[in-house]
């Protein structure tokens, strides 16, 4: 078996490759800002390698990735494994839930924490033929994990094909919240539907708070196309007031625009959430459903109390409205209601599991809807598709091996 190394020729939707002892270490967020602001919550968030796949194009008829897993477990509840999706010119072949890797569980109750150890994963995909054929192995939205080999038995050559690149910034909603698997999180399924996109997930569960070191990063990136999706986490966090809120939009929104100055750029309010619709945060957990598998979030304040410019999800959209409503000279800054991707009725029909996140079914209904109502022709993305679409073959370059 031939073994190539991870490079940012075959990891795509990162911002940087870590050595590690064991591997390679898949990061979201470049090294600066880990240094700059080391928030746990914001460190657990960006290695979830959301959106991160290995791609490219072989004849091999087996593959083989060593990964080695480490994720958040809760005592008393279940949570799903993640799992590494293999789509084979762009079909599903294979869907593998982890197993083994490290293991650090948390008591909601006491807070008491416990580290346990565990085993490298192994990933096996056979029966692919012999035949030329393009790659994409999507790695687990909701466990961290290390890159530690990538075996075939035959040659791995670089995939130059030129999709337009779309970077899409939001909280766990976007990070994949309850999805079952990394392409059926609502922003790969949007990438997939609209064909041709390649995509770059900021969608930081927890940390979609208009944090001016996102935009920067957001602002240095190569894009032909620029989403953010805030709100719910600002309310969730009760973290600002509506004085605060607008400016700092504005400014997010500035920052971007000092690196694309024209690049279409889309900012998307809040879909329904009936715990924050009319109701400021901070939210929390029930109490009650800690250590059960129906764990359900709620807020702790008074309905309707957006004195003093206390924020609510209806106030939100209000506001992200009028910010784009004021800098109407910027002719490809576009406005998206959440509530067209996920309204009330919406949650009627699919309610959301834990009252903060979209189900599984809600994710691909979200993505679909993102796709026609943004990259369809008429809508905020539609005109620039055909600058960065490109369906040619792979390249017949290798990429470096060892």
């Amino acid at each position: 078996m031939i073994s190539t190394p991870f490079t940012i020729d075959v990891v795509h939707g990162i911002a940087t490759l870590e050595a590690t002892p064991r591997g390679i270490a898949p990061h979201r967020l470049p090294v600066w800002v880990r240094q700059q602001f080391p928030d746990p919550q914001l460190l657990a968030a960006e290695a979830q390698p959301s959106g991160v796949r290995l791609t490219f194009a072989t004849a091999s008829s087996r593959i083989e990735l060593v990964t080695h897993p480490a994720r958040v477990a809760y005592r008393g509840a279940k949570r799903s494994r993640g799992r590494i999706d293999v789509v084979v010119d762009g079909v599903l072949h294979t869907r593998d839930e982890l197993t083994g890797g490290d293991r650090l569980e948390i008591d909601l109750q006491t807070g008491a924490t416990s580290a346990h150890s565990g085993t490298a994963h192994t990933t096996t995909v056979t029966g692919l033929g012999s035949n030329m054929k393009r790659i994409q192995m999507w790695l687990p939205h909701n466990e961290a994990l290390e890159l530690v080999e990538l075996r075939t038995d035959a040659p791995i050559v670089a995939d130059d094909r030129s999709p337009t690149l779309w970077v899409h910034h939001g909280s766990s909603i976007s990070h994949g919240s309850n999805a079952l698997a990394p392409t059926e999180i609502w922003p790969v399924v949007a990438a997939q539907t609209a064909r041709d996109v390649e995509l770059r997930n900021l969608g930081l569960g927890g940390s979609a708070l208009v944090d001016p070191f996102l935009a920067r990063v957001i602002r240095d990136a190569p894009a032909d196309l620029i989403s953010v999706k805030l709100g719910i986490n600002v309310v969730n966090y009760d973290s600002m007031r509506l004085r605060a809120f607008v400016p700092a939009i504005h400014g997010f929104l500035d920052t971007i625009r000092d690196g694309h100055p024209d690049t279409p750029l889309l900012l998307i309010s809040p879909i329904f959430c009936g715990i924050h619709e009319n109701t400021p945060g901070p939210g929390s957990i029930d109490t009650d459903t800690l250590g059960t598998d129906d764990v359900q979030f709620i807020t702790t304040e008074t309905p309707g109390n957006t004195a003093q410019g206390r924020l609510t999800l209806e106030v939100i959209r209000d506001a992200l409205r009028s910010v784009v409503e004021h800098r109407a000279d910027d002719p490809n800054l576009h406005y998206l209601d959440g509530l067209e991707l996920y309204g009330r009725a919406d949650a009627d029909a699919l309610p959301l599991p834990d009252g903060l996140h979209p189900s599984a079914a809600a994710h691909s209904l979200i993505g679909h809807r993102f796709a026609e109502r943004a990259f369809a022709p008429g809508g905020p993305f539609g005109a620039s598709r055909s600058s960065g679409e490109n369906s040619g073959e792979p390249s017949s370059t290798p990429v470096r091996r060892t």
